[in-house]
């Protein structure tokens, strides 16, 4: 009689797994050269529940910029999804007036989330070419934690840290978020939707982070403190 073939046992993430995988972007080198131009996936959820802090984000974005300037610059590429099964991506741009001007021509359609398919980009981004980190701004999450955790874990290992900006208080969201960022490398940060001035700190910090490295960052956690020192202690 023929055996029967058993199903793959669902991939459990574990302590163990989270521990291996930052040994392995730890040992990751970052190669960087005096002429590259910082490189930023910055996806947003778009999902009906977003639309003020979306609305506020397209104020504040072109702070990124601004705080690279000295640092060589900065290219931005703008994912988010929304609606049903709705994902999109925009070229990369290198200033803040075409980011602005394709951040408000979205608006935000009521749908499920879709993270797997922002970790999924970055990470094809990401073998395609260099790029220095990945933003998510979201509030919640609807998908499976254990794919979300195997998606994060290969970007890791392609040395892309994902700093998961968290608004809002739903637990299962922030528990995935963090473990998002712990596998990449990067950090989780809980924002008040209220305080345009925490998202635009916080904001900045990541793109000081992609166009100049750590020491960049630390130079501007020591400048500003606040979240900013909160973030690169997580880096830590």
């Amino acid at each position: 009689m023929a055996r029967k073939s058993r199903p793959p046992a669902r991939r459990e993430t574990q302590t163990s797994d989270v521990d291996t995988f930052l040994k392995q972007v730890a040992a990751t080198p970052q190669v960087r050269r005096p002429q590259d131009v910082g490189r930023l996936v910055f996806a947003m959820d778009a999902t009906a529940s977003r639309e003020p802090t979306w609305d506020r984000a397209s104020d504040i974005q072109a702070s990124m910029f601004a705080e690279t300037e000295r640092l060589g610059g900065l290219e931005v590429q703008l994912a988010y999804y929304r609606g049903f099964g709705e994902f999109d991506a925009s070229p990369w741009c290198a200033d803040a007036r075409s980011l602005l001007g394709r951040m408000t021509a979205v608006t935000c359609r009521a749908g499920r989330t879709q993270i797997a398919k922002v970790l999924s980009h970055a990470r094809d981004e990401a073998r395609r070419g260099r790029v220095n980190a990945l933003v998510f701004v979201g509030d919640c999450m609807e998908e499976d934690p254990d794919y979300l955790g195997e998606l994060a874990g290969q970007l890791g290992l392609l040395g892309v840290p994902a700093f998961m900006f968290h608004e809002g208080g739903d637990e299962r969201a922030r528990k995935v978020f963090t473990d998002i960022a712990r596998l990449t490398g990067g950090a989780c940060c809980r924002f008040d939707a209220n305080s345009p001035r925490q998202l635009r700190d916080l904001l900045a910090a990541v793109a000081v982070y992609a166009a100049g490295g750590r020491a960049a960052l630390g130079e501007l956690a020591d400048a500003r403190g606040g979240e900013i020192k909160k973030l690169t202690r997580q880096l830590s």
